[in-house]
């Protein structure tokens, strides 16, 4: 879009350089020194912080490079939850926890070993229930959710892949 089109900035930049007019018919704009150049966008920034109107109409929306894979994360989560949250399924921690985590590992893992142990310890000092699922027992689930990497931790809210130091489990079981 070319830039008298957006959102004014034309007649902004024109007064701006009205402004500036007796200094304009003596100075070269394209031929500032590195002091000039300061002091012109030093003015420039003030005469825009002047108009915060304006500069909230330009400012660009914030955009969240991963909303669209979170959504789809969600959208499964949420296609899968009796399969990986419910009471009944082999697991440790209290049937009606106020938090849980299902915990998708392999027999052959050492880090799935890990994995499990540290949420025991977290589910010592937490309200937490941890579902325990076998994804050699279980690939139509894994692939449900799009994992293939052990261990991976599914919380109601968002999936991890891989080992998760427990310091890192508990700030997610914190906040």
């Amino acid at each position: 879009m070319p830039f008298g089109h957006h959102n004014g900035l034309l007649p902004l930049a024109a007064g701006l350089f009205c402004l500036a007019a007796p200094a304009g018919a003596e100075t070269d704009f394209t031929d500032l020194t590195k002091t000039e150049r300061a002091i012109f966008h030093a003015e420039i920034r003030e005469a825009l912080l002047g108009l915060p109107d304006l500069t909230d109409r330009i400012a660009p929306p914030p955009i969240d490079p991963y909303a669209d894979a979170i959504e789809s994360d969600l959208a499964r989560i949420e296609a899968q939850a009796n399969r990986l949250f419910a009471p009944g399924l082999p697991g440790f921690g209290p049937a009606d926890a106020s938090q849980t985590i299902a915990l998708l590992v392999r027999s052959d893992c050492p880090d799935c070993t890990r994995a499990t142990a540290d949420l025991r310890d977290l589910a010592n000092t937490h309200d937490l229930r941890v579902t325990l699922i076998d994804m050699g027992a279980n690939p139509d689930l894994a692939k449900a959710l799009d994992i293939d990497l052990t261990p991976s931790y599914v919380l109601p809210d968002m999936m991890l892949r891989g080992h998760m130091p427990s310091i890192v489990l508990q700030r997610y079981l914190t906040d």
